[in-house]
């Protein structure tokens, strides 16, 4: 049975959140680093993300990082990421779980 695209689009979130920046002990969707996730009917996944800043070690390593964990995914038949600086990431873009996590509240 094909899943509907609200349970891939939970699958593909959960999975976004086993991805870490190796610097911050938080998942990089409580980061805010996560803009969007698109998913078609197609069950392409486009996801527009951050870093950040624009000269994270990780930059070159983990946007291929999580196309690879998105298209493990049950049901995925393709996975893009796509990197912005627009808006600018900060702290306040962060889950309260995640500021909690690190010491900001």
């Amino acid at each position: 049975m094909e899943k509907t695209l609200e349970h891939l689009e939970k699958d593909v979130l959960d999975m976004i959140r086993t991805c870490y920046d190796p610097e911050i002990p938080v998942n990089i969707y409580e980061l805010g680093l996560i803009y969007e996730v698109n998913i078609n009917e197609e069950h392409d996944v486009h996801v527009l993300m951050t870093l950040t800043s624009p000269s994270c070690p990780v930059a070159e390593t983990l946007p291929p990082d999580v196309e690879e964990k998105i298209r493990s995914v049950e049901g995925v038949k393709s996975a893009k990421v796509e990197i912005t600086f627009e808006p600018t990431w900060d702290q306040s873009m962060m889950s309260e779980e995640a500021k909690l996590e690190l010491g900001f509240l």
